[in-house]
């Protein structure tokens, strides 16, 4: 059996950490943040986790992970 591709996009995306919890960045961090309160900067600081029916679907697409 060949091996599976991993999706590019999400691997770039979401990390999967050492117990199999998804790990995402806030999007709105890159550019144009003197426009942004301080507030708004700090919340998109820390990284968020998923819940849901979306880890199931990011481990699919990336069988390696």
């Amino acid at each position: 059996m060949p091996k599976m591709k991993t999706n590019k996009g999400v691997a770039k995306r979401f990390k999967i950490t050492k117990k199999g919890k998804i790990k995402r960045a806030y999007a709105g961090r890159r550019h144009i943040l003197t426009s942004k309160s301080a507030k708004r900067k700090r919340q998109r600081a820390v990284s968020g986790g998923l819940d849901g029916s979306g880890p199931s679907l990011i481990k699919r697409l990336l069988p390696y992970g």
